[in-house]
């Protein structure tokens, strides 16, 4: 039952006296204990108290009417009276009691109230106007961290005409900024922040002289920031970033704080050069200007700020070289200048700086070496210097100080070897240095750290073997040695990496066995040992790592019959074992494995039937390709086969067989000619272009059993299921069932017609086709097909009976889900996310996570669909902006939005 129902009758009336009683202003100071107390019975009755906070206030049953009020300034929690006669009550603070319900009008009866605190509850609904009635005794005010909405109460606020503290922050309030609040002088503190608020930064709120602390950031604000507040010479913390979009610049007037020690202004659109007239603010403690879209060069008056721990710039465009004059910043701690336009060498003073603690310097233009002296001042945890195109050596003395955390290197031209030191440093998490020029050994330390969790060495020239003795670790889950040139075995004590998720051993020259102690990485998901030179047999042990879903052993020399125990793999997505000298049958029992979306035993020596029932039955031909003696409906019949095999065997040479083969191919070569033919003649009709300048084409990425026409002849309106930015939606029915098509509009260019996509305006067909076409992941959404003509792009995807998760959260289905879904739905999103960031090759980013674009299949498995913006990370360093839908919130913030 809410707080207002509880009210009730009586409860009106006992408010009705109340106020009563406080207009006709009772003079005795009993009398007014009395009815504050009565006040805070009202207030109570408002509010929902699941863990008894306030079970201790009632009318005590014992003794006269002045020692039960006395007892109630003494035990009714978060009350304090004052200590002497006349006795009133001066604070209320219920912070962090789980509270819920609404703040009673009643609380305005409260007239000798100093500090009022709600903070960190659940208390929703509108503020109560009648608050300012407690008038000018009230000092603090804190109802942060809680659920009220509307417009903020702001008509009346000149009566507590004596607040210093008014803390909002983390509520839902709408509308534009209280304007009247500019009339409280005395504030000293004020926090409007993590709200909804619009419109601009009233230019009154610089009448405020007195604050100290002025916090605006995480609203909706727009406009310019106001030149007025320059005049609040005494801030020494100013928020105004996050989510809020301001016009124009930081107003030069900000140079006059100078007794601030934080400007955060991050994240909330700022434009223009970075004003000199920082410089004047020799007091700051921390500088935030990331995520803005500042110009120009680093201004050298930032080395007037020496006092400055905490410098981030990142994320901007900025230009030019890092100025030398930086290097009178001896207190700086965090140094972040990534993802701008910098160029040139990184200066010698960098690694001097006495108390740097965090470099990160990654996605820009910087080139030479990095200063060699980096890390000897014994404090660097977190060095990132990655994308850019840097040269030389990798620093020796980067861990000295044993507190390094996290060294990412990745995309440079780092040559020699890596360090010895860092298979000392004992706190290391993350060590990243793929894609350079590093040669040598691996230090026999690094796999041993016992912090490590993620080591990534790909595309380098490093030789020798895997360090042999591998200690236990717990934490290391991501292991990528690929692409290097490094020899010998596969050590058995890998098995000791208990924690192990990703081991990535391709494009090496390792020889010996596949060895079965990698049974023992329960956790491992992803196995890739291809393009090397291991030998024997895949040990049956590995289909007890019934955690993988992605294994690739090709290019090897292995030998040996598929053992039918990977069958046992409930998970496995992809299976490669081609171009290896495998024997024997595919076993029967591989396709009971459900999840398997992709597998290739191609050029080998199998022989038999291939299996064509479960997801063998949506396998094509190139799967099966180069091993003679494979039949089934993807090759040569098996009836075929024999006769084939029975001659050759007698002594007939193999052309009767190839020529058998020719035949067949013959015939698919006309037939499909036949279909286009078909396709240019019979059905443009259907969308009212009938050209033969336009012929259908219908591409697949598996065995389908429609053809364009089929596709074309379901984009009717009563098929039509959905409508987004990107295309129309329809349900198309085929032999085997269901399958959504999605129609994009297109012009026709001639660049684009010859790889088979359609127009220039192609609005993100080209990026799906190249994107979903590679990927196979049970939670991403498979695309079956497309088809496409100079005027027209179609997808074909596989059909998702429960729409989006948007619609079931917010649209005509809203509230079906339940909370055990909503969580199901949330990691399996998230998985799906995880093998496009981590997995996929090459490694993709969404860029337009939302609800809409979760679609989820006849059980709720969620399904992470419309790759319309995704970007290839080939090069990361050419990723400088996030482009998504409107309102689109980041992965990290994003999840949350996912299930509400």
């Amino acid at each position: 039952m809410d707080g207002s129902r509880r009210l009730g009758c009586a409860g009106v009336f006992a408010l009705a006296v109340v106020l009563a009683m406080s207009s006709c202003g009772f003079a005795s100071g009993q009398a007014m204990l009395s009815r504050e107390l009565q006040a805070l019975l009202l207030v109570k009755d408002s509010l929902h108290d699941p863990e008894g906070h306030l079970t201790g206030w009632g009318l005590a049953e014992r003794g006269g009417e002045v020692e039960m009020e006395l007892l109630a300034c003494s035990s009714w929690k978060g009350i304090r009276c004052s200590s002497s006669p006349p006795y009133v009550v001066e604070a209320l603070d219920v912070s962090s009691m789980n509270l819920s319900g609404f703040l009673s009008p009643a609380i305005g009866a409260l007239h000798n109230l100093v500090n009022l605190s709600l903070a960190a509850n659940n208390l929703s609904g509108p503020l109560p106007e009648q608050l300012w009635d407690i008038g000018s005794s009230l000092r603090f005010l804190n109802i942060s961290n809680n659920l009220f909405q509307g417009p903020f109460p702001s008509a009346n606020v000149s009566r507590c005409s004596s607040l210093q503290v008014l803390d909002a922050y983390n509520n839902n309030f709408t509308g534009p900024l209280p304007l009247q609040i500019s009339s409280l002088t005395e504030l000293r503190h004020l926090h409007l922040g993590g709200n909804f608020f619009d419109g601009v930064i009233p230019p009154q709120y610089g009448a405020l002289l007195n604050l100290t602390y002025l916090a605006l950031s995480g609203n909706s604000l727009t406009g310019r920031i106001p030149v007025e507040l320059g005049n609040l010479v005494l801030l020494t913390e100013l928020y105004l970033g996050y989510y809020n979009i301001f016009d124009g610049g930081i107003p030069s007037s900000l140079g006059r704080l100078s007794a601030l020690v934080v400007l955060d202004m991050a994240d909330c659109g700022l434009t223009d050069d970075i004003p000199a007239h920082l410089q004047n603010l020799t007091k700051l403690d921390s500088l935030f200007l990331q995520i803005n879209s500042l110009t120009g060069p680093i201004p050298p008056g930032l080395g007037a700020l020496t006092s400055i721990r905490s410098l981030d710039l990142s994320n901007n465009l900025l230009t030019g070289h890092i100025p030398p004059s930086l290097s009178q910043l001896l207190n700086l701690k965090l140094l972040n200048l990534f993802r701008n336009q910098l160029h040139g060498h990184i200066p010698s003073f960098i690694g001097d700086l006495p108390s740097l603690q965090v470099l990160s310097l990654w996605e820009n233009n910087l080139t030479g070496r990095v200063p060699q002296q980096l890390g000897t001042n014994e404090n660097l945890v977190i060095v990132d210097l990655s994308s850019n195109m840097l040269s030389g050596p990798i620093p020796p003395n980067l861990c000295l100080g044993d507190q390094l955390e996290r060294l990412v290197l990745f995309n440079n031209g780092f040559s020699g070897s890596i360090p010895d030191s860092l298979g000392n440093c004992r706190k290391l998490v993350r060590v990243r240095l793929g894609n350079n020029q590093l040669s040598g050994s691996i230090p026999p330390g690094l796999l041993a750290l016992p912090s490590l969790q993620m080591l990534e060495i790909p595309l380098n020239r490093l030789n020798g073997s895997i360090p042999l003795n591998i200690p236990l670790s717990t934490k290391l889950g991501r292991l990528d040695l690929s692409f290097n040139n490094l020899s010998g075995a596969i050590p058995a004590s890998i098995s000791n990496i208990s924690a192990l998720q990703t081991l990535l051993l391709n494009g090496n020259a390792l020889s010996g066995s596949l060895i079965g102690e990698i049974s023992q990485l329960k956790r491992l998901s992803k196995l890739d040992c291809s393009a090397n030179n291991l030998s024997g047999v895949i040990p049956a042990a590995l289909g007890q790592c019934g955690a993988l879903t992605y294994i690739d052993l090709s290019h090897n020399q292995l030998v040996g019959s598929i053992p039918s125990d990977l069958q046992y793999l409930g998970v496995l997505d992809y299976l490669n074992l081609s171009y290896n000298h495998l024997t024997g049958a595919i076993p029967p029992s591989l396709q009971n494995i459900e999840t398997l979306t992709s597998a290739d035993f191609s050029f080998n020596d199998l022989s038999g039937v291939i299996p064509d029932k479960g997801q063998f039955a949506t396998f094509n031909a190139s799967s099966f390709l180069g091993n003679a003696d494979l039949c089934g409906v993807q090759l040569v019949p098996c009836s075929l086969q024999t006769d084939s095999m029975h001659r050759r065997v007698q002594g007939e040479p193999a052309l009767v067989y190839w020529l058998i083969v020719g035949i067949i191919s013959s015939l698919t070569v006309v037939v499909f000619v036949v279909g286009v033919f078909c396709n240019r003649h019979a059905f443009c009709a259907l969308l009212g272009r009938e050209t033969v300048d336009s012929p259908w084409k219908l591409t697949a990425f598996q065995k389908l059993d429609f053809t364009a026409s089929h596709v074309l002849s379901c984009l009717t309106d009563e098929n039509v299921i959905g409508k987004g930015g990107s295309g129309t939606v329809y349900k198309c029915a085929t032999p085997s069932g269901f399958v959504a098509v999605k129609r994009l509009p297109g012009t026709y260019s001639q660049a684009n017609a010859d790889v088979g996509v359609g127009g220039s305006n192609d609005h993100g067909f080209s990026a799906e086709i190249q994107t979903l076409g590679k990927i196979r992941h049970r939670n991403i959404v498979r695309l079956l097909g497309c088809v496409s003509s100079r005027e027209t792009n179609l997808l074909v995807y596989e059909y998702m009976p429960n729409g989006s998760l948007g619609e079931l959260l917010h649209g005509t289905r809203a509230g079906t889900l339940d909370w055990a879904k909503r969580y199901k739905i949330a990691v399996e999103a998230a998985c799906g996310l995880h093998y496009l960031h981590h997995d996929c090759s090459p490694l993709i980013v969404h860029r337009d996570v939302k609800s809409n674009n979760i679609l989820l299949d006849s059980k709720f498995e969620a399904h992470v669909a419309d790759f319309g913006l995704a970007k290839v990370l080939d090069y990361p360093e050419s990723m400088s902006l996030v482009a998504g839908s409107y309102g689109y919130i980041a992965p990290g913030n994003g999840f949350y939005s996912l299930i509400v």
